[in-house]
């Protein structure tokens, strides 16, 4: 009985043995799965050496026990010298794929008539840049005669296709429409290379085209863009569209729209022979592609009459692109031609053309004077302290599109000139502009415009004894890289006949307050 109990206890031992026992120690372990687990070991150790050596760590290498240890030897610094350079690569590859639009990627489409040619063609000379490589096309209606060597300062002149066969039936517009709306497929047909956009404007257009690249820089060039802006006319933008890029005032045309609308324009031109003008032909293609308006600011139609000083003082906060009708308005200095006046802005424009027009807000407090600078252009003065709020509306220096049309019929707020006599601004218009390259900034100057003043019994200073103002202003070409932001200005002076300001970037807590 004794045996047979230990003879069972010998059975359960030996059991629990061979269950302790791994399956490794009973069947040998096949060679194919020892390779495969070196294989993936290598592969784990190889990862993390390149992501270690990324990391900017010291060179590892692998021993033959796997472990992994720092060392310093030509071979690792060869391999690390081929990483930089493989990684240097990478980069110049990245930066190629997001290379800027610089002017050699944009094309000009220039409407233009053989009437107006001799003297419109004097705004083009003020913003084309054959030496940067510009490229585009003025389409006339009939050929014009060329003077010696003009060829140089010029886009390329061509004559537009016979378009009589398209119908057109709007009694109140001219059917030169037709021709002017299909400019872009003209220009496109040309097979010009490395085109990203296409702008269009016409011949009385003036650009900023270092901001016209700011704007299109936003944007994908290789994605469908119709950008340009409204008609400063409210009944405008009602009898035509307020979806609508005014051509006047110019708009872009990304390349992958532009071959698209030249594939249905002619056919969507015939759906539509009851339309006025080129603009509205171009937004009834865009609707029938689904492509809507791409709204920027600094494109300026001008479809008012007189005075652009109000719009030009108060200049919204986006760059200055591109002036319009400047046959139809007085010239924007005083006592000059319009040609003079635009060739003196340019001056600025050159020192920085990010900032041109740009209002600053800012206050006199020892006299209690509200400063508003537009950079470039003008710096106005008013007696008491007037709100941001109030000095950043357009004053009703100009008339209606419309000439019966009243204050209302702006697509934007305005403000009276003047509520009361002592509250009339006193004007200094910019009379030199150079730059300090000792300490890196601009220096403007402005002069007061003599004009006669109402009188004022306010007790207080009188702007009239100012003769003139100096404002101090580093360039900033990043200005627009960052939130909009209205520049902030400083008074840095106020004596009896002169006035020092600076304008700038506004630091953290800096507010346009008194």
């Amino acid at each position: 009985m004794f045996m047979k109990e230990r003879d069972s206890e010998k059975i359960i031992w030996h059991q629990m043995r061979i269950s302790s026992i791994t399956p490794f120690s009973i069947f040998p372990l096949p060679k194919f799965m020892l390779w495969l687990i070196l294989f993936v070991l290598t592969i784990y150790v190889f990862t993390t050496q390149k992501y270690l050596s990324s990391s900017s760590c010291n060179d590892i290498f692998i021993t033959s026990s796997n472990i992994i240890l720092p060392i310093h030897s030509k071979t690792n610094s060869t391999i690390s010298s081929n990483a930089s350079i493989i990684d240097q690569q990478t980069r110049i590859l990245q930066e190629k794929e997001v290379e800027q639009t610089n002017l050699e990627h944009v094309v000009f489409g220039i409407a233009a008539s053989s009437k107006l040619w001799n003297k419109r063609k004097e705004y083009i000379k003020l913003w084309w840049k054959p030496e940067k490589k510009m490229r585009g096309v003025v389409w006339l209606d009939n050929s014009v005669k060329t003077e010696k060597n003009e060829s140089k300062s010029l886009p390329e002149l061509r004559i537009s296709a016979n378009t009589s066969h398209f119908a057109y039936n709007n009694k109140q517009g001219h059917r030169s429409a037709i021709r002017i709306s299909r400019i872009l497929a003209e220009t496109l047909r040309l097979g010009k290379e490395n085109v990203r956009w296409f702008v269009m404007g016409d011949d009385d257009t003036v650009f900023v085209t270092e901001n016209l690249l700011r704007i299109l820089n936003k944007y994908d060039h290789n994605q469908y863009y119709y950008i340009g802006s409204l008609s400063e006319s409210h009944l405008q933008n009602i009898y035509f569209s307020y979806s609508m890029a005014y051509g006047g005032g110019g708009f872009a045309i990304s390349y992958p729209l532009a071959k698209a609308i030249d594939k249905m324009q002619d056919r969507c031109i015939q759906r539509y022979p009851g339309l006025y003008g080129s603009d509205d032909r171009m937004q009834a293609c865009m609707a029938e592609l689904g492509v809507p308006l791409t709204k920027e600011l600094g494109f300026h139609q001008y479809d008012v009459y007189g005075n652009l000083f109000g719009l030009l003082a108060s200049h919204p906060i986006t760059p200055l692109v591109s002036l319009h009708h400047l046959d139809v308005v007085e010239p924007i200095f005083p006592n000059v031609t319009q040609l003079q006046a635009l060739q003196k802005l340019t001056v600025p424009m050159k020192l920085d053309s990010a900032g041109i027009m740009q209002q600053s807000i800012c206050y006199d407090k020892v006299n209690s004077w509200t400063i508003s600078v537009s950079w470039g252009f003008a710096v106005q003065i008013f007696r008491g302290v007037l709100s941001p709020r109030e000095i950043e509306m357009p004053s009703r220096t100009f008339l209606n599109w419309y000439r019966r049309a009243d204050y209302t019929a702006y697509a934007f707020n305005t403000r009276p000139v003047m509520r009361n006599p002592c509250q009339k601004s006193f004007v200094f218009y910019m009379s030199s502009a150079k730059m300090d390259s000792y300490n890196n900034q601009t220096v403007t100057q402005y002069t007061r415009h003599r004009v006669p003043h109402p009188l004022c019994r306010w007790k207080m200073a009188n702007p009239a004894d100012v003769e003139r103002i100096q404002v101090y202003k580093k360039p900033d070409p990043q200005l627009w890289d960052r939130s909009p932001r209205r520049n902030c200005c400083r008074v840095l002076s106020s004596k009896k006949k002169s006035m020092v300001v600076d304008v700038g970037a506004c630091s953290e807590d800096e507010v346009s307050e008194v």
